[in-house]
């Protein structure tokens, strides 16, 4: 099943393996996200989870050479020329960034190319990166003379770890896939041929596993992070619920027969 937001900006596709694909759709800009895509972006993972029952999200970009060079620059002279306007822009920008990071699936980013600004905000704020060796990451908000976004800055440092992530917020300077990968910003690097398969493997993994497990693992990660009480009993009472689950029995049956289980998410 195929869908598309902001004017085919940004292409959805979700297979019958429970595997969600989006794709940030404008190559000629180097998937540069336009204020409507930025608006946009929380409903196209909701189709992807509600609608057509994914497991698993991939966020990737169109062209096969960059995942996101971040915000449309030309539209800032509009609708980010001051205070009252940025405030507007970022609570969308903000919204995007949360519907990722507390998406009830895990979304992983497949890198290739440039990630800069709000593109790297994106990747940020999923659970899990891959890239190719080509993947290149920057936040250029120092050169602009404008503040990154709080809630970004937070997933940046969970990304980067603090010293990198001071480094990139206050030099702009670019971070390399093989640095990014050994402060543990990147799960693997793969060559620009092997990184497809490498994140179709991954996906499909999860695509298997239990959903109502992954769900509780990754809000017990969220409130790891978090440290709220709210965020502690959202993860204890979805934890809970897997003991009651028909896929808790079906795991354990599976696992007395030994066969694959067959989960449903119920």
């Amino acid at each position: 099943m195929k869908n598309s937001f902001a004017d085919g900006a940004l292409l959805c596709v979700a297979t019958q393996s429970g595997i969600g694909r989006l794709t940030i759709n404008r190559p000629e800009k180097r998937n540069a996200l336009t204020d409507s895509m930025w608006r946009a972006l929380p409903e196209a993972l909701t189709w992807l989870v509600e609608t057509r029952d994914v497991r698993v999200i991939v966020i990737e970009g169109a062209g096969e050479r960059d995942f996101s060079a971040g915000a449309d620059i030309s539209e800032f002279e509009t609708l980010r020329k001051d205070a009252a306007t940025a405030r507007h822009y970022e609570a969308a920008n903000s919204a995007a960034f949360a519907a990722i990071r507390n998406c009830p699936v895990p979304v992983i980013a497949a890198i290739r190319g440039i990630c800069f600004g709000g593109g790297f905000g994106i990747a940020a704020a999923a659970d899990i990166r891959l890239a190719d060796d080509t993947a290149r990451f920057a936040i250029p908000a120092a050169r602009l003379g404008l503040a990154y976004p709080l809630d970004a800055v937070q997933d940046l440092v969970r990304a980067l770890g603090d010293q990198r992530a001071r480094q990139a917020l206050f030099s702009t300077q670019e971070i390399s896939a093989r640095a990014a990968l050994a402060c543990g910003c990147l799960l693997s690097l793969q060559t620009p041929a092997e990184l497809e398969a490498e994140v179709s493997a991954l996906a499909l993994k999860i695509a298997g596993a239990a959903p109502l497990s992954v769900r509780a693992s990754k809000a017990a990660i969220a409130a790891q992070h978090d440290a709220s009480p709210e965020t502690f009993e959202t993860a204890a009472n979805l934890a809970e619920s897997t003991f009651d689950s028909s896929d808790y029995a079906e795991g354990r049956s599976a696992f007395m027969q030994k066969r694959p289980p067959v989960f449903t998410g119920r």
